[in-house]
């Protein structure tokens, strides 16, 4: 019986290793929504410091649970959780209404439950995912990414007064740089751990020249165990549960295309059953993330360019940096070492992963048939609509909330539109039409 690629297994050390790119990739983007939140709430540094570490032990747990998988949830793939921005906008938004985090955790417990109940229903949609639809949603995951790259290279903060400075988009070049280099005289072994080494090399040169520095890494606890509703009992607002529905709507889709996606990259069959199991992570996560001060996960596309990059698919390393985002969830002072890697070192990094995805996309439209059919218009149009939110963030400012919740996030634009144009287009314009037989044909 052949091993299916995901269930390769590899020595501790390794795993480790690479568990340990896969964290350094996915950092920034895991602690960003808790700190937006938390700002928009008006909490202090050491109450900030404690929804960032929550964020990363509960990301932890929601990896090792889907990488792993017990019975009935988890897709046993090599899919990495965190915080998602989907919903930050809605957040930020009932943090400010006077209710705080008691409103918005008590919205993510009761519509991350609901979620939990309809999963099994978006696993029926597979047979909606053709080559067609698969490739378009791949590749805009991969464009959707690119302005986190740019926000990086730039230096992540744009009140700072080296944002978009030569310094740190040379920085970021310099990072790129690197990765470009191991990966053209590498060998194998150094050209799987090409983004990690060049992170290392960028964060180095960055302290030699005075751009970053760990002096701060002793400042603080070394342990501390995530708390248990330390913002209070939850609040139920039936407003504000159902202002998180669509959220959750968005974070299903959004973890449907995940799971497509990371199935046609790691070359492994994602059924029904494989959807509905890695749904219900997800959503089960969700749910109990308020309870530890965190707020809804779902999967992590920029790890996908990751796994496609270093054609590493074993859920297994990316079951080691569940247990190392679970550490640092505990153990303040690793997330601290982590964090002093400059923005603009991930950048340069980013920018090749995320790009790695738009071409595992490509790569997969190029199996697509274009002859005699409308598949290049449902490309073309799905493409385009996934980008509208990207180039134009303030695209659909005028259209209702719940217009605005949906198409926001480009990936479930390109994700609903090439569905639906594939629907129109290719399977109820090609239905046949039943004829009756004439009385002069019998």
């Amino acid at each position: 019986m052949s091993i299916r690629p995901e269930d390769t297994r590899y020595p501790a050390g390794k795993s480790l290793v690479w568990g340990v790119q896969h964290v350094l990739t996915m950092y920034g983007g895991i602690i960003a929504p808790p700190l937006i939140i938390g700002s928009a709430a008006g909490l202090h540094a050491a109450e900030l410091g404690m929804l960032v570490t929550a964020a990363l032990f509960i990301s932890g747990c929601a990896t090792l649970l889907q990488a792993l998988g017990v019975p009935g949830f988890g897709a046993r793939l090599p899919l990495v959780q965190g915080v998602s921005f989907a919903g930050v906008a809605t957040m930020v938004t009932l943090v400010s209404g006077g209710g705080g985090l008691p409103v918005v955790f008590g919205a993510v417990i009761a519509s991350s439950l609901a979620g939990l109940l309809i999963a099994p229903l978006f696993a029926h949609i597979i047979r909606f995912f053709p080559p067609v639809v698969t490739g378009t949603v791949i590749t805009a995951i991969g464009l959707s990414l690119m302005p986190v790259a740019a926000r990086w290279a730039m230096g992540g903060n744009p009140s700072a007064p080296e944002w978009g400075s030569t310094t740190n988009i040379g920085l970021a070049a310099l990072t790129l740089g690197i990765v470009l280099l191991l990966n053209r005289i590498g060998n194998s072994a150094v050209k799987r751990l090409a983004v990690l080494l060049a992170m290392v090399l960028g964060t180095l040169f960055a302290v030699a020249t005075g751009k970053t520095h760990f002096s701060a890494v002793l400042h603080g606890d070394l342990v501390a165990l995530p708390g248990v509703l330390s913002f209070g009992m939850p609040v139920f607002d039936l407003a504000s549960i159902l202002s998180m529905m669509l959220i959750v709507l968005v974070l299903l889709t959004e973890t449907t295309a995940g799971l497509i996606a990371i199935g046609e990259i790691v070359g492994s069959n994602v059924d029904g059953k494989r959807i509905a199991n890695g749904l219900r992570a997800d959503m089960l996560t969700s749910a109990l993330a308020p309870l530890f001060n965190s707020f809804p996960q779902s999967a992590f596309a920029q790890n996908i360019g990751l796994v496609a990059m270093t054609g590493i698919k074993s859920r297994y390393v990316v079951a080691a940096g569940g247990v190392i985002l679970v550490l640092l969830g505990c153990l303040p002072i690793l997330g601290r070492i982590v964090a002093a890697v400059p923005m603009p070192v991930l950048g340069g990094a980013g920018v090749v992963l995320f790009g790695t995805v738009a071409a595992s996309g490509i790569r997969t439209l190029a199996k697509v048939d274009y002859k005699e059919n409308m598949n290049l218009v449902v490309v073309a149009t799905s493409i385009a609509f996934g980008m509208i939110p990207i180039v134009m963030p303030s695209f659909y400012d005028q259209f209702p909330n719940w217009v605005r919740t949906i198409f926001h996030s480009g990936i479930s634009a390109a994700c609903l539109a090439s569905v639906t144009l594939n629907l129109v287009f290719n399977r109820v314009a090609k239905r046949p039409v039943s004829v009756q037989p004439s009385r002069d044909s019998v």
